[in-house]
């Protein structure tokens, strides 16, 4: 499976708005000019987010975007199954009747584990946890400086 930049750059939004979870809300402009991504493609990924109520807005001087929920109620699968339109490692395991060869392919079966195996990390793996390996990270390279 290969994430494309809608999945890889979303998640670094949701990351990013995770860390910022205790401020402001945070303008689009901010958003971009942190993650180095254009305002315009931002506002495409932002509007999905926000179609699926992972992240809120408010208008005006001091507004932006902030997350929904607590970064431990994000999961990762969500966030990636919002933005990609396809999460199988293989286009044979995305449904029944694609393949004549379906019932009888070792190589399906093969794939469909793959596939079962990244969704069981993704949907266990949260924003708090990408903020406590980046924390952890750090800690680690401070320690050996």
């Amino acid at each position: 499976m290969r994430l494309s930049t809608r999945g890889r750059y979303g998640l670094r939004v949701m990351f990013y708005l995770a860390k910022n979870l205790n401020s402001k809300p945070v303008p689009l402009s901010e958003i971009a000019g942190e993650l180095d991504l254009s305002e315009s493609y931002l506002e495409q990924l932002i509007r999905k987010l926000r179609e699926y109520d992972l992240v809120t807005s408010s208008r005006g001087a001091y507004g932006g975007y902030r997350l929904s929920r607590e970064p431990e109620a994000i999961c990762v699968g969500e966030v990636l199954r919002i933005l990609e339109t396809h999460m199988s490692p293989c286009e044979c395991t995305e449904g029944k009747d694609i393949c004549e060869r379906e019932d009888h392919c070792v190589t399906r079966r093969l794939w469909i584990r793959i596939g079962d195996s990244i969704n069981d990390i993704i949907d266990n793996y949260t924003l708090q946890d990408m903020i406590n390996d980046e924390k952890e990270t750090m800690e680690q390279e401070e320690a050996r400086a």
